[in-house]
């Protein structure tokens, strides 16, 4: 497996900026893995956030333990005021995947050279 194939799979599979720290190309793996950290973070902050307020409303008896009552509740609290923060977070991340995909396998391709 050459290099460029195996920074791409790496950056794809892993996780974004993998392939570019294979690649010893450190500055620009570790942009990536910030960008892409920085929105997972997010967004795995806001449904903690919201599965948290769904826990407490069961434990205080609001709703009643069942799957449809919870389902219902949880279809409702994904369109709140965070659903801004977690869709640009959303982007953010994808856009760092892509780019850590294509960069890398372009990195590599021109280092072999």
């Amino acid at each position: 497996m050459t290099r460029p194939i195996k920074a791409a799979l790496l950056s794809g599979l892993i996780f974004p900026g993998i392939g570019h720290i294979v690649l010893k190309l450190y500055l620009r793996g570790s942009i990536l893995i910030f960008f892409a950290l920085a929105s997972a973070s997010v967004m795995v902050e806001v449904a903690f956030q919201r599965a948290q307020a769904i826990v407490e409303r069961v434990v205080s008896g609001d709703i009643p333990i069942e799957t449809g009552a919870i389902t219902e509740l949880v279809s409702n609290t994904s369109a709140g005021s965070d659903s801004t923060a977690v869709s640009i977070s959303a982007v953010i991340f994808s856009a760092c995947w892509l780019i850590g995909i294509a960069d890398s396998y372009r990195a590599g391709i021109a280092l072999e050279k």
